[in-house]
C-alpha cells in the first residue's frame, strides 16, 4: 500500500518556522512547497493543490409558531475571497501512474494573493479563513490529503484624516427612582483620534457631574462588537477587551479625568469591509448610577494595523506646541550630524514618554531624549554673529562723494 510507504505527507510555506502560522497581507505572493518521502518506491496518479480562502457565517434560532409549536430557523451565508488550483504532478500522456522512487521529493508552488482580502478571524458565529490543501492521488486507492492554514492580515493605516480626528460626546441622564427625581448626571468625554494599534494608551479626557443624592462610579471600558449578517438578518456579539474602574463621586461633586490612561491590549484589528462579518470597536464611559439604569457615553474607534507615524501627523501638533519658546534650538551644531542611535536616545520607559524640551538649566548639555528625532529638520547654519567691526571696511582708494553736486 502507498500509504504504507508514505513517511511524511506535507504542505510547507516559505517564512513559517515549524508549526507556527504565517502572515499575509493582501498582494502578496504565497510561496511554499509539498513534500513527500517515500520508504520504498510507490505509484502515483497526481497531486493537485488548492488554495481557499472564505467568510462562513451560521447560527441559528428558535421560534414559536404557536402555544406547543417551535421550530428552529437556521442563518447561513458564505463569501469566497481567494479559489486557486494547481498541479504539481499530472499522470503521463499514456494514462499509466507515476512512479516515484523512496526518499524525499519536493513540489514547489506559488500563488497571488487578491488586492482585497479580509482579516482572519474566528467568531461564535463566523469565521474569515484561508489554506491551502494538497490531496494525493493513487491508482485504486482513496486520495490522501493534507491542509495548511494561513493567516491574512488587511492593512490599517491609522495616519488618515478620518482616523486622525478627535472623537468627543456628551450625554446627560435624569436618576429617578420610583417615580422620585432624583437628579442629573452628566458625562463629557473626547479622545485625541478615532485611530489606534494594539499596545497604544487612549488618554480619556472627560468630566463628569454628578448633580444627584447618590454616589456614583465612572468608569470606561474598550468594546468588541461582532456583527454575523445572513439572508437580511444579522447577529451581534459584544465583549468588554479592557476597562477601567474612576474614583467614586460624592454627590453634588465632579469628576475631571484629565487624560486618564487606557491601554488596548492585543486584539485583532478592524473588520469593516466584509459583507456578511463585521468587527468594530468603540470606547465607551458609563456612569453607575444607584437606582437607575446606567449612564453610557460611546465613542467609536478603528483598532489599525500600522501605527501613528511620529514625522507624519504628530510634526505639525510638536511644532505648534513649542513655537512659544525656541532659544534652546541655538544649542544644534553648525554641521549636520548622523543621527543617534536607538539605544541613546531612548534608554528607559520614562525618557520614552517625555516629548519635552530642554529647559533652561539643560542648554548647556547635550541634546537627548525622543524630542531630538523632531528637530532634525531646523539643522540650518545659523546667521553670523552680530560684531561691532564692520567686516567689509570701505576702501581708502575710493573718493569721498560730493553731497553738494
Amino acid at each position: 500500500m502507498l500509504f504504507d510507504r508514505l513517511k511524511r505527507f506535507s504542505v510547507v510555506l516559505e517564512g513559517a518556522e515549524g508549526d507556527a502560522a504565517v502572515a499575509f497581507s493582501p498582494g502578496q505572493a504565497v510561496s511554499g512547497r509539498v513534500v513527500l518521502e517515500l520508504a520504498a518506491a510507490a505509484r502515483l496518479g497526481a497531486l493537485r493543490l488548492r488554495a481557499m480562502g472564505a467568510a462562513r457565517v451560521h447560527w441559528t434560532e428558535s421560534r414559536s409558531a404557536g402555544s406547543s409549536t417551535a421550530y428552529t430557523q437556521s442563518y447561513s451565508d458564505q463569501v469566497e475571497f481567494l479559489s486557486h488550483r494547481d498541479t504539481l504532478l499530472a499522470p503521463p500522456d499514456n494514462g499509466e501512474a507515476t512512479v516515484l522512487q523512496a526518499g524525499r521529493h519536493e513540489f514547489p508552488f506559488t500563488f497571488q494573493l487578491p488586492e482585497t482580502l479580509a482579516t482572519s478571524f474566528e467568531g461564535k458565529h463566523g469565521s474569515v479563513r484561508y489554506w491551502v490543501k494538497a490531496k494525493l492521488h493513487r491508482p485504486w486507492s482513496t486520495v490522501k490529503k493534507v491542509k495548511k492554514e494561513f493567516t491574512v492580515i488587511e492593512p490599517i493605516d491609522i495616519n488618515t484624516p478620518v482616523l486622525l480626528a478627535p472623537q468627543a460626546g456628551a450625554k446627560e441622564k435624569l436618576a429617578r427612582a420610583w417615580y422620585c427625581n432624583r437628579g442629573q448626571v452628566s458625562v463629557t468625554a473626547k479622545i485625541d483620534r478615532k485611530g489606534y494599534t494594539p499596545g497604544e494608551v487612549i488618554p480619556i479626557f472627560a468630566e463628569i457631574d454628578n448633580c444627584t443624592n447618590r454616589v456614583v462610579v465612572p468608569k470606561a471600558a474598550i468594546i468588541q462588537t461582532q456583527t454575523f449578517i445572513a439572508r437580511g438578518t444579522k447577529k451581534q456579539k459584544k465583549s468588554v477587551v479592557t476597562s477601567i474602574v474612576g474614583d467614586s463621586i460624592a454627590a453634588g461633586k465632579r469628576e475631571v479625568w484629565h487624560g486618564r490612561a487606557l491601554k488596548i491590549p492585543p486584539v485583532g484589528p478592524s473588520i469593516l469591509q466584509c459583507r456578511i462579518i463585521q468587527v468594530e470597536y468603540s470606547l465607551k464611559v458609563c456612569v453607575d448610577i444607584p437606582g437607575t439604569s446606567k449612564l453610557l457615553l460611546e465613542l467609536p474607534l478603528v483598532i489599525g494595523t500600522i501605527p501613528l507615524h511620529p514625522f507624519g501627523s504628530r510634526t505639525s501638533s510638536v511644532s505648534s506646541q513649542y513655537s512659544i519658546n525656541l532659544d534652546w534650538l541655538s544649542t544644534i551644531p553648525e554641521q549636520p550630524e548622523a543621527p543617534p542611535e536607538y539605544s541613546s536616545v531612548v534608554s528607559s520607559p520614562e525618557a520614552e514618554q517625555s516629548l519635552a524640551p530642554p529647559c533652561r538649566s539643560e542648554r548647556d548639555g547635550i541634546l537627548e531624549g525622543p524630542f531630538f528625532a523632531y528637530i532634525q529638520e531646523f539643522r540650518f547654519r545659523p546667521p553670523p554673529l552680530y560684531s561691532e567691526i564692520d567686516p567689509n571696511p570701505p576702501s581708502d582708494n575710493i573718493r569721498p562723494r560730493c553731497m553738494t553736486c
